[in-house]
């Protein structure tokens, strides 16, 4: 074979290899490529009852539901809360600590398992803010509130 041909065979065969590499990451990849769903979203695409999803939107007011849940003996706290993007609700249901940063009206991501009838069941909260979130501790620092002012 001569020079010309091996290296072109061996392009084509590196570019191949190149190619299907892409694919099957890609491929594996594609479920995890999509941070998280929307509301409407969940309603209109049908998710496996084991299959963990993460959902976005905002936390409707006056939805933040708590009480108290005795699970194997520990007394653990039971929350529920509405998100919406505004044309869909879902129900979260959450049993655990919720972040600071959460409360209604803001952000919120949560990732768990879709139940029947607008429920969600959801194992992680993760509450979103702004990138100008600055913790309150320090919002009252003197030398902070003069920077932002500009002084």
């Amino acid at each position: 074979m001569k020079q010309k041909n091996k290296r072109f065979l061996t392009l084509t065969l590196l570019m191949v290899m190149i190619s299907l590499g892409f694919f099957i990451l890609l491929s594996n990849l594609r479920e995890n490529l999509i941070f998280f769903y929307s509301p409407s979203e969940v309603f209109e695409k049908s998710f496996e009852k084991s299959k963990k999803i993460r959902v976005g939107g905002m936390v409707k007011n006056k939805s933040l539901r708590k009480k108290i849940k005795e699970i194997d003996g520990r007394k653990l706290e039971e929350i529920s809360f509405i998100i919406t993007d505004y044309n869909k609700e879902i129900l979260i249901l959450y049993v655990g600590i919720l972040p600071d940063l959460f409360k209604e009206g803001q952000g919120v991501v949560v990732e768990g398992i879709v139940e029947g009838g607008g429920i969600f069941k959801a194992t992680t909260v993760l509450a979103k803010h702004d990138e100008n979130y600055m913790p309150p501790e320090i919002k009252n620092i003197p030398s902070i509130k003069e920077s932002k002012n500009g002084v």
